[in-house]
């Protein structure tokens, strides 16, 4: 964790914001690799992406649940308890096989098996919601790549929320502060009809802290870094570890990464090697 919180003091002043031009999605195949489908850089600079463990999450169920009160409790996120048209969501969780449903798993090992994984805005390296957006209320940025909002810009189209195919965005129907117990004093509240989702908590990042999800983890079930890095342990962990990105085909680059294999057999192979999975494709 040391370390990783030294890359976070390293990206602490990166937080000037900038509007990035999005280019076409490029389609790709690859979904599932050790290091190869996200081992290349995008650009120069930052770029920031998140590695959750799911062999680590396995072993604490109420982990899961401590990341998502966490980040909603920071953002002042409403919970409409009971009332899912209404649900607003920055950080939240599905089954392993609902999440990942665009792959074909033919034997799902048993700690994966209907376990809730952690899902949250992936902040593509080539974000289709960022294309749609009529006032660019939403936008990536520059400095590092997060996928950013502005709420005063937003005009309630929810074109992004369409645009998104992982269901990362939200939509205010009701006035979300009817829906907070606690107001967090630090942290802007939205009103009804504007769209809000994960930022990477890119108002902790300014002030040299990790993300709220990734402060809970004391055993790096989830890292967060500079992807752009060789030395940063989100790259590490990418080059020995195999990982998968929801809907990779789409071309979206998402920079969220789920590990999903075992460590000690992994020391029993010879070095990682790149392992791509198709689309539907078999991996048994």
């Amino acid at each position: 964790m040391d370390g990783n919180r030294r890359d976070f003091l390293k990206l602490a002043g990166l937080t000037a914001v900038g509007a990035a031009g999005v280019s076409s999605i490029k389609a790709t195949d690859a979904t599932a690799s050790t290091a190869g489908d996200h081992a290349e850089p995008s650009a120069e600079g930052v770029r920031l992406a998140m590695v959750i463990d799911l062999r680590k999450f396995s072993k604490d169920d109420a982990l899961i649940e401590r990341c998502v009160e966490a980040c909603h409790r920071e953002h002042n996120v409403p919970n409409f308890e009971n009332d899912p048209k209404n649900e607003v969501k920055w950080i939240w969780t599905d089954e392993f096989e609902t999440a990942f449903h665009s792959q074909e798993f033919h034997f799902i090992r048993e700690d994966l098996k209907g376990k809730p994984t952690l899902l949250l805005c992936n902040h593509c390296d080539n974000p289709p919601c960022t294309r749609v957006c009529p006032t660019q209320a939403t936008w990536k940025r520059e400095a590092d790549g997060i996928v950013m909002m502005d709420w005063h810009r937003c005009i309630g189209c929810r074109y992004c929320v369409v645009a998104c195919p992982y269901g990362s965005r939200s939509f205010n129907w009701k006035d979300p502060r009817q829906a907070i117990d606690e107001i967090t004093p630090n942290y802007p509240t939205r009103m009804r009809g504007v769209v809000e989702k994960c930022t990477f908590c890119e108002e902790r990042l300014a002030r040299g802290l990790q993300p709220a999800c990734v402060e809970v983890c004391e055993n790096d079930e989830i890292v967060f870094g500079d992807l752009n890095d060789p030395g940063s342990e989100v790259r590490q962990l990418l080059a020995e570890r195999m990982a998968i990105r929801r809907k990779a085909g789409l071309g979206t680059q998402p920079e969220v990464f789920y590990i999903i294999d075992d460590p000690r057999t992994l020391q029993e192979t010879a070095p990682a090697a790149v392992v791509e999975v198709t689309e539907g494709g078999d991996h048994a």
